[in-house]
């Protein structure tokens, strides 16, 4: 029988570092140093690297294209702005005035379409093979609601001269433009999610949707 050298084999065990590390594996040169951890970021920092995350998500939509960003890096922060910006702009539409009720059933009720809208396309969505993510689709379409928000502020500001027909004429233009916008920036995101024989059956409800929203634009700002 080979002799076993116990006392090498004993000398190795002893050259193994038995403390562990704590530091995080890094590929050299990959530069995310700074991105994998913010807990000691001032707040300022954070807040500002936010906006301007969202603001990119804003540039995708006013410039749709085959691009990843808002479903990739999805968040609801923009959909909330531009959900309560387009319900404070439509309740004190000057058609109600003279409404003491006006206010609170118009903003709840912009409220609701937007949510409720955006969660039942988003589970046609799921429901017929999509693969995509619920908060993604929400973030997509809440996002894609901008050029409406837009084509509403100039609405308003059309509103305060004296009303005529071609008035109205331009307006309704404006959103009949803006809702063609927002129809396509959300197809050009959420096209490639269904397969060829389903892709009509997920984009109805997203016309559906749009569609909506424009009418109430247009019908609350006459």
């Amino acid at each position: 029988m080979a002799d076993v050298d116990f006392h090498g084999d004993q000398d190795d065990l002893n050259d193994v570092p038995l403390e562990g590390d704590m530091t995080v594996p890094l590929t050299a040169g990959d530069g995310n140093d700074d991105e994998l951890s913010t807990l000691d970021e001032p707040v300022k920092d954070t807040v500002l690297r936010d906006l301007r995350a969202v603001g990119v998500k804003f540039f995708h939509v006013l410039y749709p294209k085959q691009s990843t960003v808002l479903l990739r890096e999805w968040d609801l922060w923009g959909p909330l702005i531009l959900c309560v910006f387009l319900a404070l702009m439509l309740q004190s539409s000057p058609q109600h005035l003279d409404q003491q009720l006006s206010g609170g059933p118009e903003f709840s009720e912009v409220f609701v379409i937007f949510w409720v809208g955006s969660v039942v396309v988003t589970l046609n969505s799921k429901l017929l093979g999509g693969n995509i993510s619920f908060f993604q689709s929400v973030c997509v379409l809440g996002y894609c609601v901008t050029p409406l928000a837009i084509a509403l502020t100039i609405c308003r500001l059309i509103l305060l001269a004296h009303q005529t027909t071609a008035l109205f004429i331009v307006r309704f233009c404006i959103i009949f433009l803006s809702f063609g916008w927002s129809t396509f920036a959300a197809t050009a995101f959420l096209g490639d999610i269904q397969s060829h024989r389903r892709k009509v059956l997920a984009m109805y409800p997203i016309f559906l949707f749009y569609f909506i929203i424009s009418w109430l634009a247009i019908s609350h700002t006459s």
